[in-house]
């Protein structure tokens, strides 16, 4: 009885510390792709990996890298910048992946160059480790790509009996062995432009992911916006302008990075037009404003030529005399909204009327 109960007790004992092992070290077999998600089109995944993060919008924008980082001291403190970019809009999917264990981040980006190349993208630029700029060799996706701002937390999901989105947001916590690619495929027709971050976590909290290839997945297919807003009319202009003492207009645009007007615009120009000839002693000042994705003296002299490129347009094309008008740059400095969503950057990023 005594040597029974001894070898029953034994059983039990293991039993328990079997169940708690397996309780405190889940697998990657316990993840599942999350609902809604899909590969971007004509981008396959790794063969066997897990979706954990996932983001879709018909129009955003993104920042690709095709330059190492750097540090810099501008604005709330030190941070990390690109020395080289190419920013994008268009319709933009952001996927976090979890690799079959054994896979490095080198195989997984050689396999997503092979693959993209099949794909009619051409390789623009690659790093690995510190050559990416970074103060360490896993850094990229914590200090730039993947920051507390950006960052998609949906694994575990809430009722889990865990804390959720943890998984997915702290996915390129401290991790190591980094490498990134930036490809393109256009010129237009089907331009498009990919980045893909792959490195290895460490992150000991998280047994699903730790010791696997991470990779960061982010796609920016050029596409026009939908055109929402109502044209700005010279009444409403001079209305707002007589209360406030300037009117707000988002129906001027330009391609990303640049200050060619585009042709949609036309409206817009014509109603500025109509409010000068309409009253002929006014002087305004044309404001250009950004959000504060970038470089600040970057976006606060984009913002000037933009707005430099708005009175040329009236001048040359509507008559308006030069004097009337003054351009200037206020970049980032005079947001109207947060600049924390999407939603709120796209109403940062507008050209403003001030009388003078």
């Amino acid at each position: 009885m005594d040597q029974l109960h001894t070898v029953n007790g034994a059983v039990g004992v293991c039993l328990v510390a079997m169940l708690v092992a397996l309780a405190a070290a889940p697998t990657q077999a316990q993840i599942a792709n999350l609902a809604g998600s899909r590969d971007p089109a004509g981008i396959k995944r790794y063969e066997g990996s897990i979706v954990i993060g996932y983001s879709f919008g018909k129009f955003d924008e993104f920042t690709f890298l095709t330059g190492p980082v750097k540090r810099s001291t501008l604005g709330t403190g030190p941070r990390v910048v690109p020395t080289k970019s190419e920013r994008a809009e268009g319709q933009r999917t952001r996927i976090v992946y979890v690799v079959p264990e054994g896979r490095s981040p080198l195989e997984v980006l050689r396999n997503y160059e092979q693959e993209l190349g099949r794909g009619g993208f051409q390789t623009v630029y690659r790093c690995r480790g510190i050559e990416c700029g970074t103060d360490g060799a896993g850094a990229l996706g914590d200090q730039y790509l993947y920051t507390m701002e950006t960052r998609l937390s949906q694994t575990p999901a809430a009722g889990s009996g865990r804390p959720p989105g943890q998984i997915s947001a702290y996915a390129f916590s401290s991790a190591k062995d980094q490498h990134l690619l930036t490809a393109r495929r256009g010129p237009a027709p089907g331009d498009a432009w990919v980045s893909v971050y792959a490195a290895t976590a460490t992150f000991e909290l998280h047994k699903e992911t730790l010791g696997h290839t991470i990779v960061l997945v982010d796609v920016v297919e050029r596409a026009p916006m939908e055109a929402k807003m109502v044209t700005v009319d010279a009444a409403t202009m001079a209305r707002d302008i007589a209360a406030t003492g300037h009117v707000a207009l988002y129906g001027i645009l330009f391609d990303t990075d640049k200050t060619d007007i585009k042709p949609e615009s036309a409206a817009t120009i014509a109603e500025i037009a109509a409010l000068l000839k309409q009253q002929p002693t006014v002087k305004l000042y044309v404001v250009g404003h950004t959000d504060n994705v970038g470089v600040y003296d970057y976006n606060v002299g984009l913002s000037q030529r933009r707005a430099a490129a708005v009175v040329q347009e009236l001048t040359a094309k509507h008559g308006v005399a030069p004097a009337r008008l003054k351009p200037a740059g206020s970049g980032p400095v005079a947001p109207v909204a947060s600049n924390d969503t999407d939603a709120g950057r796209a109403k940062n990023r507008r050209v403003e009327l001030v009388k003078q």
